[in-house]
């Protein structure tokens, strides 16, 4: 005989729903997600950044601030310069994920 599953709690689902398009709505952007992209390959700095991807500092700025307002970077100073790291490690489980969906090795 099969025991019934307990009843989802829908107030944590709404939460983990609302957190997953938040995500996804950071990582709608192709800038952005390459961005990240670059970042699965450890700290990076704006400069780093820029040549990597050739995107202009206006771009980059932008899409960088977007990314550390939805706590997906972290920044560090070192004298002039600025660091990104990516924040939080499920970032790098879906990039994982999208990569290999999206990525084939040739």
């Amino acid at each position: 005989m099969e025991t019934a599953s307990p009843p989802l709690d829908m107030a944590l689902m709404r939460e983990g729903a609302s957190q997953a398009k938040a995500m996804l709505t950071a990582l709608a952007n192709e800038n952005r997600l390459l961005l990240l992209c670059q970042l699965t390959h450890g700290e990076k700095s704006v400069s780093d950044l820029e040549s990597a991807l050739d995107l202009h500092q206006p771009t980059l700025s932008q899409q960088l601030g977007v990314l550390r307002s939805e706590g997906l970077v972290t920044t560090r100073r070192d004298g002039k310069r600025i660091y990104y790291a990516i924040a939080d490690p499920r970032v790098h489980s879906l990039l994982g994920i999208l990569y290999q969906l999206y990525c084939p090795a040739k």
